[in-house]
């Protein structure tokens, strides 16, 4: 069993005083400085995590994803044990583990840089763990001969880091993480340094790899694609704060606020200001002289919130605009073919919208200048609070 469970954790950095300034001055010139970006300044120091909760199963997969400076390297180097958490608790199978060192966690830990040993061949890299732990012979042996199979690098057992790809590094990396058969699997960006094709094949390989060993995974990822292909729930923080968490179908279909709507989804969905219309128990979106009927379930939602008239932010994914006889006019400025589909970029009273065209629906092409209506149904429709930001639905 791997359950894991953080309670209202959190991540201070103190304020540097005078005479660790003074030692940071003597580093180095040619070292680069540490920036941390995003994050709350308060009298305790820097907040990087604030009030993040988090139940996760056992045997899920579970991957936190946000912009760059959210957090979500720090929360899962605090799961290692790698940085201290200032408040909060953090339970692996029913046990506090704040203050137990990273090594009696039983986690493993697969970095972006692969942090392989160079001088040591791939077998080696692979055991170094288990004969720290003095391990015998015969199943180390076993052990990375099974990850190696796993992971189809049986062959280059015998080579060095240097002798391999970019993909494989990252192949022996994971295997020397599940020699150990650790009850956390924590993974921090593993595929950026990737190009986009061995990524692809490596996300495929990941999927496969969870199937055939019994851990629970915490993945760090700034890709979307990644959390949303990988992750039984996805965990979208921004600012140290938890915005959302849920399935990547639930937080595609039903964003909790505006900036969850425009992280999750490629390309980004369109925004516009619009008027939300209550008439009776029936609810309507204005937009550009068109009025649409918001859905039943939605209405429903809208109903049980109480809410009125009012200027709202309205939200629709470019997948879900459709080109129309009647709708809102806009202006052709780049028709960008993609193969299946071309991606209009239309110009609506100065607003950049982008509608998805499969070209199996197409009667022509389109040039730029051309113009163009564009609608949605409403059931795709979301609105958003102009003063709170967050999804007048939930």
């Amino acid at each position: 069993m791997a359950e894991v469970k953080l309670v209202n954790i959190k991540k201070v950095y103190p304020y540097i005083s005078g005479e660790e300034k003074k030692k940071n001055k003597k580093k180095s010139a040619d070292e680069p400085e540490k920036k941390k970006v995003n994050l709350q300044i308060t009298d305790e120091g820097v907040v990087a995590v604030q009030q993040f909760s988090l139940d996760i199963k056992d045997k899920e997969f579970i991957v936190l994803v946000g912009p760059s400076g959210c957090g979500k390297s720090t929360t899962l180097r605090m799961v290692a044990g790698l940085e201290e958490i200032s408040g909060g608790e953090l339970i692996i199978d029913g046990k506090v583990m704040n203050d137990v060192a990273p090594k009696d966690r039983d986690i493993a830990m697969v970095f972006q840089n692969y942090a392989l040993y160079p001088h040591m061949t791939v077998y080696d890299n692979m055991a170094f763990s288990l004969k720290l732990r003095h391990t015998p012979k015969d199943e180390i042996d076993r052990k990375v001969r099974e990850a190696a199979e796993i992971l189809d690098i049986t062959q280059y057992l015998e080579r060095k880091p240097k002798a391999l790809s970019g993909g494989q590094r990252q192949r022996v990396a994971i295997g020397r993480a599940i020699v150990r058969a650790p009850k956390v699997m924590l993974m921090d960006e593993p595929l950026s340094n990737l190009d986009a094709k061995l990524r692809n094949e490596m996300r495929a390989e990941i999927i496969k790899l969870r199937q055939r060993i019994d851990t629970t995974f915490i993945y760090v990822t700034h890709d979307q694609t990644e959390a949303m292909t990988l992750g039984d729930r996805i965990v979208i923080m921004r600012d140290g704060y938890i915005q959302q968490i849920g399935t990547p179908q639930e937080v595609f279909n039903h964003p909790s606020n505006l900036f969850v709507a425009g992280f999750i989804g490629m390309p980004v969905m369109n925004f516009f200001d619009a008027e939300l219309k209550r008439e009776g128990d029936k609810f309507f979106v204005e937009l550009g002289g068109v009025k649409v009927e918001l859905a039943p379930e939605k209405e429903e939602r809208l109903l049980k919130n109480n809410v009125q008239s009012q200027p709202i932010t309205l939200g629709v994914r470019p997948e879900h605009t459709d080109v129309a006889e009647q709708g809102v006019a806009s202006t052709v400025e780049v028709a960008e073919m993609m193969g299946s589909s071309v991606h209009l970029h239309l110009n609506a009273n100065g607003k950049d919208v982008i509608v998805i065209v499969p070209t199996i629906d197409m009667k022509g092409s389109y040039k730029q200048g051309d113009t163009v209506h564009f609608s949605f149904k409403g059931n795709v429709a979301h609105v958003f609070s102009k003063e709170t930001d967050k999804n007048l639905e939930y």
